[in-house]
């Protein structure tokens, strides 16, 4: 069962109706962890109203007040819910819905990395781990938000993917092989949107917005002489995320949006 973040939400009366965002509806899976935190932040600022899930309930209220504060007046709330549930999850969305009258967006940034020295070396029991993460939780949360982003006018399924999933590694075999099969899922949900959408075109998108990997401020501190070279700062992630409702559903449903170089 799911427990609502208390004391978490702050409705403004006289919040300017003027970001990129205003009036949409959008659900964050993963909300708690550093992308989440950014991801929420971002969207709050451009104006949504902004629903972040996690299975950390502290994690997930730090990162609720601080978009709750980086925008006087937003609507952001959060809620524990736990997204290994197909149940679970439908009903966070019906919620959702039934709260807000529309879903305009999931933003699905639930993670997790299990890696071995080498092929041979490769524990299965770090699939299994990742099998439920990156892979179980794509399908549940597409699931439970697929109708409801097809009756939106401006409806976007995102999922945060790896590099690796498209070029493997022998040390990465179990994370790469569940980020690709996340990534298939997704694809099939993007066509799903194309065959609703007919002769006039997807209305709605299911994206992938791809990484090298993920970088933000307490890793530069932790590591002030890395370089992190080609990874992504959750900031720039966040602005990524916003962008693709500014983009046309036909144009970003069943693709691969590289915020790293190709491998």
């Amino acid at each position: 069962m799911s427990d609502r973040v208390h004391n978490t939400v702050q409705e403004g009366k006289n919040v300017a109706n003027n970001g990129s965002l205003s009036g949409a509806v959008i659900a964050v899976a993963g909300a708690g962890g550093p992308a989440g935190h950014a991801a929420l932040v971002r969207l709050a600022e451009a104006g949504a109203v902004v629903v972040g899930a996690d299975n950390n309930p502290e994690r997930l209220a730090e990162a609720v007040d601080a978009a709750r504060y980086a925008r006087g007046g937003a609507t952001v709330t959060g809620e524990t819910v736990d997204l290994l549930d197909l149940e679970d999850t439908r009903a966070w969305a019906a919620r959702i819905e039934k709260d807000h009258g529309r879903i305009d967006g999931l933003v699905h940034l639930v993670g997790g990395w299990r890696g071995s020295a080498t092929f041979a070396d490769t524990d299965l029991a770090d699939w299994e781990l990742l099998e439920k993460l990156l892979v179980r939780t794509v399908q549940h949360t597409s699931l439970a938000f697929f109708d409801a982003l097809q009756r939106s006018d401006r409806g976007r399924y995102l999922l945060i993917s790896a590099a690796g999933a498209t070029k493997p590694t022998a040390g990465n075999a179990a994370y790469s092989a569940a980020k690709a099969a996340a990534e298939a899922w997704t694809l099939a949900m993007a066509d799903g949107f194309r065959k609703a959408g007919g002769e006039q075109g997807p209305r709605s998108a299911a994206a992938i917005l791809v990484v090298k990997a993920l970088v933000h401020d307490a890793m530069r501190a932790e590591r002030p002489n890395a370089k992190f070279a080609g990874f992504t700062d959750v900031k720039d992630l966040a602005e990524a995320i916003e962008g693709v409702w500014s983009k046309p559903a036909a144009e970003v449903n069943g693709n691969r949006l590289w915020l790293t170089e190709k491998p």
